[in-house]
């Protein structure tokens, strides 16, 4: 039998989402306000950076005061999306909690960015919930606290929150409201980019219709891709060499994990970013279903799981790790010593859990 591909293209295309009403109630929120927070979750990843800048250059075409904020540093290799920006309107809540909570207390409109809930806001999750300002959810995680916002708009079958930016804004712009500068394009590129591992995974028809769309529109893919996996220490390969030589243990139920310690951390000088995808690289080994990397961090650990389809990544988050996330990319955290006795205890931890969870899985 022969198919007409020129008859296809079209069915592939079409988008499983309709934001059109969405959109337009957010355009009228975004209107009606005067100033704005826009605020991504604990230890901002390139999606929770991309999506609030592309954000925060929209609103600002529209004459609205804003303020980006992250409830802590931004990663250096992702720094570069602030260039050309101002520079006071970036905070970071864990070095300035004044201006923060002063800025958050005038606002009339937050935006909440590639988070389901305020407590992804770490210390700012309290005033988050007592400001009285309008409240708007844009992410693409699974069960958002919908009780918490004026408007949520959650797409959890998108790639990112970027991507989910990206088409509202075009939605709205298209219609007469508000401009985005290359800025705040390539920051929405980046930030899809990241989130799908560079089209590795969750990546949609939608998801490469944007691209086509930016790309077209002047922005510098090659350029987001040399800065965000070409800039990394020298430090970062060597723990990651360290960690694939000394600290990779493959279970038999076939799933990988690796652990850092505070001392690795401090060793080989990482901060935050310098980890970014090491939770994906044994995935690359066939009998590997799924992976899971920790890392220490005051009183507990952090944890990326991912997966390979078939096997619920996040199932195993939510229900070991106090976490959640996509099917296939999750993450949480384990805590000393109320999950474990003392960071010592994480790898027998994990044995019991991982066991646990692929026996009752079969």
């Amino acid at each position: 039998m022969q198919y007409n591909l020129y008859f296809c293209i079209p069915v592939f295309l079409k988008m499983t989402f309709d934001l059109t009403n969405r959109a337009a109630q957010m355009g009228q929120i975004a209107a009606a306000s005067r100033k704005v927070a826009t605020i991504a979750h604990t230890h901002p990843d390139g999606d929770a950076i991309g999506s609030s800048i592309g954000m925060y250059c929209w609103l600002r075409s529209l004459g609205k005061e804003v303020k980006c904020i992250f409830p802590d540093a931004i990663s250096t290799n992702l720094t570069f999306m602030l260039e050309g920006q101002k520079a006071d309107d970036f905070l970071n809540y864990a070095d300035a909690e004044g201006p923060v909570r002063d800025w958050l207390a005038g606002c009339d409109l937050l935006v909440i960015l590639d988070m389901n809930s305020f407590s992804r806001a770490a210390g700012l999750e309290e005033p988050l919930h007592a400001i009285k300002a309008v409240k708007i959810l844009i992410d693409h995680h699974l069960n958002p606290a919908t009780e918490q916002f004026n408007l949520v708009i959650s797409e959890p079958g998108i790639s990112s929150a970027s991507e989910l930016v990206y088409w509202l804004l075009k939605d709205l712009i298209g219609k007469g409201q508000g401009e985005l500068s290359l800025q705040g394009a390539t920051a929405l590129m980046t930030g899809m980019t990241t989130d799908t591992n560079n089209f590795a995974n969750s990546t949609l028809p939608s998801t490469l219709e944007m691209a086509s769309e930016l790309l077209a529109a002047g922005v510098d893919r090659d350029n987001i891709v040399e800065k965000i996996n070409w800039r990394y220490k020298e430090s970062r390969l060597r723990a990651l060499g360290m960690l694939l030589d000394r600290r990779l243990t493959i279970t038999p139920e076939g799933t990988a994990y690796m652990i850092l310690y505070k001392e690795d951390l401090e060793a080989y000088k990482l901060g935050d970013g310098d980890t970014e995808g090491f939770v994906n690289i044994p995935l690359a080994i066939g009998n590997v279903r799924m992976t899971v990397f920790l890392k220490e961090d005051k009183g507990h650990f952090r944890v990326s799981v991912r997966s390979k389809k078939g096997t619920s990544a996040a199932n195993y988050a939510s229900r070991y790790c106090h976490g959640g996330g996509h099917e296939n990319a999750a993450g949480g955290k384990i805590y000393f010593p109320q999950d474990i006795p003392s960071p010592g205890e994480a790898s027998t931890y994990l044995e019991k859990t991982i066991k646990e969870y692929f026996n009752e899985s079969l």
